[in-house]
């Protein structure tokens, strides 16, 4: 980062093109409504996490407003001022770059949000975008939020779209140690990115916890493992977006440590940052290809379980039509002595074997070969 140097107010700066196309042409005169200009007030400061000016690593004061803090600012030229915003409003964002000469680039991306992970460098200003994650115990997801970070030479602006991260808690350790505030907006930048990094650990090891937890239900039959193993997988996806560019932005900050004569101590801090990006991004890489294997398991194991299942029903069908092989069998044996049967049990007067001597044993002999004949050829067939 370049030294830091008094900074103008808006009248000495001149009206340049872009400034032009952020500010929007000033509203006829009328006079104000008091109930309008409370709620502006209350609207103001619902999207003001909070703003605080710095002295020498000390906090000064604490505005309420941001029109306070751009005031009190001026009065105190050597001061820092960090302003922390959730979800601002348009007109917010407009003051604010009309306030510090923020490019209109980035208060477009500031605004419509859902940017992927970036450094830009406008002049003698850092934009930076973070993706923040936090691990849901209950749910057993993985919630990714989004922050925008403006860096000049006596300003930090962060702009946090989503509940990731706790900015409030990187505010208290940077006042707990204000030889490290004291180094200016670049310390302050370092502790927002070792925050949004640390934050990765924490879901690093609920996810580890669900694919250990995957593996034993995709072992044990779970029919819904595999809407885990997707769900999982595409939370995997976003959580590479969000740590894969760090690590080259990281690096870009690395390089520019001679160019804009970087304190050691931030140098020394930036790459344990580095290092912990690398690493959590070698872990997001390794859970996403152990989902990937674990799918192909799963599509195996489901594949097995089908043809054991579709095996046994075969085994099934061949029993029971050996089964139904016997029945009919025995059914057409038995048949044939009853057909003989009925045929002279109908008693006509005009039947010549009703008078014959060997009807009876005609009958008895003819029922027994038929039965016989039909035994002889079933079970040369294997039907009993």
């Amino acid at each position: 980062m370049p030294e830091r140097r008094a900074r103008p107010t808006p009248r000495s700066r001149g009206r340049s093109a872009w400034r032009r196309a952020l500010t929007s042409p000033p509203p006829p005169e009328r006079p104000p409504a008091r109930r309008a200009e409370a709620a502006e007030a209350e609207a103001e400061q619902a999207s003001i996490v909070q703003a605080a000016l710095y002295r020498d690593g000390v906090r000064v004061s604490s505005p309420a407003t941001l029109a306070d803090t751009f005031r009190e600012l001026r009065e105190q030229p050597s001061g820092m001022a960090w302003i922390g915003l959730a979800r601002p409003t348009e007109a917010e964002l407009l003051s604010l770059a009309a306030e510090f000469d923020l490019h209109p680039l980035s208060v477009e991306d500031a605004m419509e949000a859902h940017q992927r992970p970036k450094l830009e460098r406008y002049g003698d200003t850092l934009f930076v975008v973070l993706r923040a994650a936090r691990y849901l115990d209950a749910s057993e997801e993985v919630d990714f939020g989004e922050l925008h970070v403006f860096v000049g030479p006596d300003f930090v602006i962060t702009v946090r779209h989503g509940a990731a991260p706790d900015l409030s808690a990187v505010r208290r350790r940077m006042e707990e140690t204000p030889e490290l505030l004291k180094l200016g907006p670049e310390a302050v930048l370092y502790a927002i990115l070792d925050a949004v990094v640390d934050g990765y650990l924490p879901v690093v090891s609920g996810v580890q916890n669900d694919v250990d937890e995957i593996e034993t239900e995709v072992f044990r039959g779970d029919p819904e493992v595999s809407r885990r193993i997707y769900e999982l997988s595409r939370e995997m996806v976003e959580f590479q977006r969000a740590t894969r560019p760090l690590v080259g932005m990281l690096h870009g900050l690395m390089a520019g440590f001679s160019k804009y004569g970087t304190d050691d101590e931030l140098q020394r801090y930036l790459r344990d940052v580095a290092d912990h990006v690398t690493h959590t991004s070698e872990r997001v890489d390794g859970f996403r290809q152990a989902l990937t294997d674990i799918l192909t398991v799963n599509a195996t194991l489901v594949t097995q379980q089908q043809n054991a299942e579709m095996r046994a029903l075969a085994e099934a069908g061949f029993e029971q039509n050996e089964e139904i092989k016997k029945i009919s069998s025995w059914a057409a044996i038995l048949f044939a002595p009853t057909l003989v049967g009925t045929i002279y049990g109908m008693n006509f007067e005009n039947m010549p074997e009703l008078s014959w001597g060997f009807g009876y044993p005609f009958a008895i002999g003819l029922m027994g070969v038929v039965c016989v004949s039909l035994y002889v050829i079933f079970k040369r067939r294997d039907w009993l």
